[in-house]
């Protein structure tokens, strides 16, 4: 297979994120003008009690279908056999969690004002897994990805804006949502064939591919529990409108950490492969790369989040939605324990296997995000869930962290992580005074955001020179070698 550029796919990857975000930007602020704060409210509580069942339906097969396809991804006799292998089961997952589903709103009377909406999510069940979007993650084809979502995100704003008209049209907005996020999926299934062969295979080995899968299947459960149950928990405790409230600060959250891990996404099958192969030098050389680049963005990420959170908040909803703000600042610093928390998972413990592992760290996790949300709640509402959020967050990273330090220890305990680390922590003073000074001096809203942010940016970068930040002076170099080229 032609070898795909990390730097290309990284650049495909975040343009895919950052459209992932305009997509929002456009439509939420729209949508919370729109609909009603309950109206969101009820649209969030039938999207996270649907994302269990598609959690069973994905059944960590795609955590699973990576790791182990990025072996095999340079000969297609093999690939096709895995591939269709995977395929099949994931086909049985998704009939067991259909079954599950309509069981579940059957029994449960405070489900059933909730059913339509419910019932019209379920679609992304079966879609995604016709998508086989691991195909593409395997092969690197960002390119192919990034073309496709740009394509069905306009379509479906455009839907937006011609079929949600008024706070009663909340279902057309899960009819378009749905259609955003899967509608490309059967061309997927298609253009598959052009890496591999997949098929309905039921005669194999299925121990062989199960105790894995249900595995990581437990970490990926643990992992949706506590980061829905905190909205769950608010729907059956509190208001919708209280639901309305925190959802829009988690999905902002949601967007600033996709953005800021977009090259997360791109490593993981390059790492999986290094590791598979046994090429422990070059797979240390890019570990170490990476948790350096993610530590520069995300810790001014974090940082500057915090300090323009009410502004944010007003411009992606509104006035009605400011309460928000709080939970926003709490849920900027869960930032950094989400990046380096993937890291240690998808980077180091899934490619070395150690599934087991990762399922104890994020059991606990969630177990300890549900307990605390029970006594926080009651007390704080949304601000009590966004701190179970923040310290959920850090305790699964400490987790993660202990069980790959084997790994990942050489990284900490060089000296220039540690000297890059303080630049990260001096550029973000920076950043802190930057806002600070723009929110002194400017009255418009659009020109204290705007401000802050490019000003932010430009200290931040000047900071990192002036101290010879190692990753900033090395993207610099690269900058200057291809210029000459």
């Amino acid at each position: 297979m032609k070898k795909k550029s990390l730097g290309v796919n990284a650049l495909l990857n975040s343009l895919q994120s950052l459209l992932n975000i305009i997509f929002p930007l456009i439509t939420f602020p729209y949508i919370s003008r729109t609909l009603s704060v309950d109206g969101a409210g009820k649209y969030n509580f039938s999207s996270s009690i649907v994302s269990y069942f598609q959690l069973i339906a994905s059944l960590g097969i795609s955590v699973y279908a990576v790791r182990e396809g990025a072996k095999w991804r340079d000969d297609r006799a093999k690939i096709s056999k895995f591939a269709s292998h995977v395929f099949t089961l994931n086909l049985a997952s998704t009939l067991v969690a259909y079954i599950l589903l309509f069981i579940t709103v059957a029994l449960v009377p405070r489900l059933h004002d909730y059913r339509e909406a419910i019932l019209i999510f379920s679609l992304q069940i079966s879609f995604t897994v016709l998508g086989t979007d691991w195909v593409y993650t395997i092969f690197e084809e960002y390119g192919y990805i990034t073309i496709r979502n740009i394509v069905f995100k306009i379509v479906s704003i455009i839907c937006l804006f011609i079929f949600v008209r008024g706070k009663n049209d909340y279902l057309n907005y899960v009819w378009i949502t749905v259609f955003a996020s899967t509608g490309s999926y059967v061309l997927n299934f298609f253009h598959a064939r052009k890496f591999c062969d997949i098929r309905i295979d039921w005669h194999f080995n299925w121990k062989e591919y199960l105790i894995p899968i249900l595995t990581i299947f437990g970490s990926t459960v643990a992992i949706q529990i506590y980061v829905n149950s905190d909205t769950i928990l608010l729907g059956f405790m509190q208001s919708d409108y209280v639901v309305g409230i925190y959802s829009t600060a988690t999905k902002i959250y949601t967007m600033v950490v996709t953005l800021l891990t977009a090259m997360l996404t791109v490593t993981i099958p390059r790492l999986a492969m290094l590791m598979g192969q046994k090429r422990v030098d070059d797979y240390n050389k890019l570990l170490k790369n990476v948790i350096n680049t993610v530590l520069a963005i995300v810790i001014p990420g974090c940082i500057g989040l915090f300090m323009v959170s009410r502004d944010v908040v007003l411009i992606i909803s509104s006035e009605k939605y400011l309460r928000a703000t709080a939970s926003l600042q709490i849920l900027s610093f869960a930032i950094i324990g989400s990046a380096l928390s993937t890291i240690f998972n998808q980077c180091v413990l899934m490619p070395a296997k150690r599934e087991r592992k990762s399922l104890i760290s994020f059991s606990v996790s969630a177990i300890a995000n549900i307990v605390i949300n029970l006594f926080l709640i009651p007390l704080w509402a949304e601000v009590g869930t966004a701190w179970t959020t923040l310290l959920s967050q850090l305790l699964v990273m400490g987790m993660n962290y202990y069980f790959s330090r084997d790994i990942t220890g050489f990284v900490f305990k060089d000296k220039q992580t540690w000297k890059n680390i303080a630049t990260y922590v001096a550029g973000s003073i920076g950043i802190v005074v930057v806002c600070l000074i723009c929110n002194r001096f400017f009255n418009s809203m659009i020109l204290r955001l705007g401000f802050s942010v490019i000003g932010s940016g430009l200290v931040y970068v000047i900071i990192l020179l002036v101290l010879k930040n190692s990753i900033a002076l090395s993207f610099v170099d690269q900058i200057k070698e291809r210029m000459q080229n």
